[in-house]
């Protein structure tokens, strides 16, 4: 007899599969010999870019911008600025995370005074950008001295209205072109200066070292540079802003992120094969959140990016009904990736450092956090109190606020809808932290102390020998404080989180 009730088109589809994210697995222990503060966290964060940190800070305009971008690059970490500014000043940003350690200055960037200025004028102009001393210059850039705060202060009995040729030092010391970090620091500490002017065979100006900015590299040794010594960092920009995509390449942007909610859209790869093509820098697509998105890409991507709702200010999942659970997301993507070569990165979701853990053991070649940074001094949000505790202020990218700022083609709207925006994300704000660096070293830390129970010194290696065990709802609540009231919150906890 024919089955009366046969699984019909649509009862079909309640079919499924089951998708988990990171409160519903947990790594396995195993036996180890790994120490966690030997444990190896250097990554490959796309095909020619190599992070000692594999963190990166999300393009959000309450997150990254040039100072937190900076602070990422010298902890060993990338940060991905993001779009909501205008092409002029997204270049300027790169520029500023690109020169915060440059041993040498290069002399188009170089503050020099001229012999006839008066000191009034050169006190204004040092004051202005932020410097202690300038290079003294004649018309065809031939070095003739060097003028310091120290050389024009009263006591010197130098008055406003003499020449720079009356105060400066003319007995001033040079290095070449070739010289490195060391050799300069002994020629300062000899000579009891502070910085050394560049020159080339014909005593023409081309650059400037700076005590401080040798001092600068030796405090941040395990920093992202580039093959320049420059600090890394990356820049996102929009499906279909080739020329943002081409501006910030030429500014020498590190990597380019296709930043767009759902890259699994013909249009929008379309466009990112012909960024790729156009461009120098890496260029990473996302986000994505299946093993069939993941095949569209890449064969041309140099890496993917992987997320589709769930960040803690991301409402697509409720306002769309569409998403994918992220560790189950991140383990198909890697699945596909892993095949040729692409790195992944997990972007969204992790409140915990063992969610880092647990994103990179599922195949994630480094995460994406924003709130985790939100709060953090470096951050650009502005610090409000509420009820006598601090927070900073933080927004998702669908938000109808980042939207109008210029957003809205992240998720593929029409920017000149205004108020029509259907928004994929909410205005909210997250507990002030302090420095990045602390915030970024408890995230380290908690993933180095996952590789140790796993016994891997590697990610690669955790990455081979993680395993997952399924948790139950008693067991979530038995993995966190429970029973008690804290009273002294540990840095990388906080019920805050939940």
């Amino acid at each position: 007899m024919a089955n009366e009730h046969p699984d019909g088109q649509f009862s079909q589809k309640l079919r499924v599969p089951e998708a988990l994210t990171f409160d519903d697995v947990l790594l396995r222990p195993r036996e180890s010999r790994v120490e966690p503060d030997d444990a190896d966290v250097s990554t490959q964060v796309s095909t020619n870019v190599t992070l000692n940190v594999p963190v990166l800070s999300a393009a959000m305009d309450t997150v990254t911008e040039a100072e937190l971008a900076v602070a990422m690059a010298r902890e060993g970490g990338l940060g991905v600025l993001h779009r909501n500014m205008d092409v002029s000043e997204t270049g300027a940003a790169i520029e500023q995370v690109k020169r915060a350690d440059e041993l040498v200055i290069r002399r188009e960037n170089v503050v020099t005074a001229t012999p006839d200025q008066t000191v009034s004028d050169v006190d204004a102009m040092m004051e202005r950008a932020s410097v202690s001393g300038a290079p003294v210059v004649d018309e065809d850039d031939k070095v003739l001295g060097i003028i310091s705060g120290t050389d024009i202060r009263p006591y010197l009995e130098v008055g406003e209205s003499d020449t720079v040729r009356e105060a400066m030092t003319d007995e001033v010391i040079t290095a070449p072109e070739d010289i490195d970090a060391r050799d300069a620091l002994e020629l300062m500490y000899e000579h009891k200066i502070e910085r050394v002017p560049i020159v080339d065979d014909d005593n023409h100006l081309v650059g400037l070292v700076t005590m401080q900015g040798i001092l600068a590299r030796r405090e941040h040794e395990n920093a992202a540079r580039d093959d320049d010594g420059r600090l890394r960092v990356g820049v996102a920009v929009g499906p279909f802003e080739a020329d943002r995509a081409t501006a910030a390449d030429d500014a020498d942007a590190d990597v380019l992120f296709i930043d767009c909610a759902h890259a699994h859209n013909q249009n929008v790869i379309e466009s990112a094969r012909e960024i790729q093509a156009a461009v120098d820098a890496d260029v990473v697509v996302g986000n994505v959140g299946t093993r069939e998105a993941a095949q569209e890409v890449v064969d041309f991507a140099d890496g993917v990016k992987v997320g589709i709702g769930p960040g803690s200010i991301c409402t697509t999942r409720v306002v769309t009904g569409a998403g994918m659970p992220q560790i189950t997301a991140v383990s198909e993507v890697a699945d596909v990736a892993v095949e040729h070569d692409v790195p992944v990165i997990a972007d969204g979701g992790i409140r915990y450092s063992g969610d880092a853990a647990k994103a990179i053991a599922a195949g994630a070649d480094a995460v994406m956090l924003g709130s985790y940074f939100a709060g953090t001094d470096e951050a650009p949000g502005r610090v409000i109190t509420m009820n006598g505790k601090r927070y900073k202020q933080y927004r998702g990218m669908g938000s109808v606020g980042a939207m109008q700022s210029g957003g809205g083609d992240r998720y593929l709207k029409e920017e000149d809808e205004d108020e029509e925006f259907v928004p994929e994300g909410v205005e909210a704000a997250t507990p002030y932290k302090g420095s990045l660096a602390s915030e970024l070293h408890q995230l380290v830390g908690g993933i180095q102390s996952g590789m140790g129970y796993v016994g891997a010194s590697t990610l690669p290696e955790f990455k081979e020998r993680a395993e997952f065990v399924r948790v139950s709802s008693a067991g979530q609540t038995e993995g966190h404080p429970h029973d008690v009231m804290i009273t002294d919150e540990a840095p990388n906890y906080s019920p805050q989180n939940e």
